[in-house]
C-alpha cells in the first residue's frame, strides 16, 4: 500500500502564502499563522502515522530465538546410563530379524523393562518383505503406570538394517546400528529406569518397533513394517494423547528439525518439545528449521491410529552422517546428545 499524491498539503502551503498578504491588510496575520501552523503540524502527524501503519507486516519471531531458561524440576536423566544401554545392545551384534542376536536382544530388553516394574506386552507376527523373504517380528510395548488413562507414547525401532548400503566399503555387510536403532532405545531404557522411582501424573507407553529398517526406497511401504502392523492392529484400549518417535538421536553433531509429517499432524507437540529443549539449554540440537517429510514409524502411527505423533530425527546432513554406514558404531555415540534428548523428555513427562 503506497500513499497517493496529496493535494491537501499543497493547499495548506498556498493558504499560508495568501495569509501573509492578508495579514498585512487585516492585521490578523498572527492569528491566521497560528491556525495554519496547527493544521500543518496535524497533517505531518497524519503522514507519520500513515507510513507507520502501512509499513511491512511485523516479521515473525526468529526461529533461533532462545526460550526463557527452565529451572529443571524433573528427575535427572543419566547420559552415562543411557550410553551403557546403547553399548549393551550393540554388543549383541546387528539386531537383524530372524537372527540369534535379534532374539537375544529382545530378551534383554524385555527383562530390563520388567525389572523396573513396567508391564510388557509383545506383539509377534511374521510378514513377507519386498524381496519375497518372510521375517518374524516382535513389537514390544512397556507400560509405565498402565492404569492411567492420560498417556504419552515414546517410541523407537530396535532392529538394524542388514546392509551398510550407504557405505563405499563393504556395502552388503551389516553394521552395528548404534545410532540408527540403539540410541533411541537406550534413551527409553534410561527413562524407564528413572520413572520406576517416580509417581507422575501420566502413564507412558514405551513402544519398541521391530522390522523398521528392512526396506527399499523404490518400494512403497516397504519400510516400517513393524509399526505398520502395530498401528493397523492397535493392541490397547486406551490411546495416548500424543506420541514422540526417536530415530538416530545419538550423534555428536545431531540436528533435529521440524520434520514435514510432524508439522502437518502434530505441530503443537513439536512446539512443546522444542520450547522445552531450548528452555533447558539444548537449543543447539533442536532447530526450528522445517525440513521435508520422511517415511518413519511416526508416519504410520499418525495414519492408522490418529495419535498425533512427531519424529525427533537427525537431519544434520539429510540424515545422520553415519546413516547406513559402518561408522554407525558406539565410538560415534555422544552422551551429550543422549542427555539433551533424554532430559527434555524427562522434563516433559514430569510437567504433563
Amino acid at each position: 500500500m503506497k500513499p497517493s499524491k496529496n493535494k491537501e498539503w499543497e493547499d495548506v502551503l498556498n493558504l499560508f502564502q495568501k495569509s501573509e498578504i492578508e495579514k498585512r491588510r487585516s492585521g490578523e496575520g498572527d492569528m491566521m499563522k497560528k491556525i495554519l501552523l496547527i493544521k500543518a503540524l496535524k497533517f505531518v502527524v497524519l503522514i507519520i502515522v500513515f507510513f507507520t501503519s502501512c509499513g511491512p507486516d511485523t516479521p515473525p519471531k526468529s526461529t533461533t530465538e532462545t526460550q526463557p531458561e527452565i529451572k529443571i524440576t524433573s528427575p535427572e536423566f543419566s547420559a552415562d546410563s543411557a550410553f551403557l544401554y546403547v553399548k549393551k545392545q550393540v554388543e549383541f551384534g546387528p539386531r537383524i530379524p530372524n537372527t540369534k542376536a535379534h532374539d537375544a536382544c529382545a530378551a534383554f530388553l524385555i527383562k530390563h523393562f520388567e525389572s523396573h516394574g513396567l508391564k510388557v506386552h509383545q506383539q509377534k507376527g511374521s510378514v513377507k518383505v519386498y524381496d519375497g523373504k518372510t521375517f518374524n517380528f516382535n513389537n514390544i510395548t512397556a507400560q509405565y503406570q498402565p492404569e492411567k488413562t492420560n498417556r504419552i507414547m515414546i517410541s523407537a525401532h530396535w532392529d538394524t538394517r542388514p546392509w551398510a548400503d550407504q557405505d563405499n566399503k563393504n556395502p552388503q555387510a551389516p553394521f552395528d546400528g548404534a545410532n540408527d536403532g540403539a540410541s533411541g532405545i537406550g534413551i527409553m531404557m534410561e527413562l524407564a529406569r528413572v520413572l520406576a522411582k517416580e509417581k507422575l501424573n501420566v502413564g507412558v507407553d514405551f513402544v519398541l518397533f521391530d522390522l523398521e529398517d528392512y526396506g527399499k526406497p523404490e518400494e512403497k511401504d516397504s519400510y516400517c513394517l513393524g509399526s505398520q502392523y502395530w498401528a493397523k492392529n492397535y493392541p490397547f484400549a486406551v490411546k495416548p494423547f500424543y506420541g514422540i518417535n526417536l530415530d538416530m538421536v545419538g550423534d555428536a553433531e545431531a540436528k533435529f528439525t521440524y520434520e514435514g509429517v510432524s508439522v502437518q499432524t502434530a505441530k503443537n507437540v513439536l512446539d512443546k518439545v522444542w520450547r522445552s529443549a531450548h528452555g533447558l539449554g539444548y537449543g543447539q540440537y533442536f532447530s526450528y528449521e522445517e525440513t521435508s517429510s520422511i517415511t518413519d514409524d511416526h508416519a504410520y502411527v499418525n495414519q492408522y491410529t490418529s495419535i498425533p505423533c512427531i519424529d525427533i530425527i537427525d537431519r544434520s546432513a539429510g540424515f545422520a552422517k553415519t546413516w547406513h554406514k559402518h561408522d554407525d558404531n558406539i565410538q560415534n555415540i555422544s552422551p551429550k546428545t543422549l542427555k539433551a534428548v533424554g532430559q527434555t523428555l524427562m522434563y516433559l513427562l514430569s510437567v504433563e
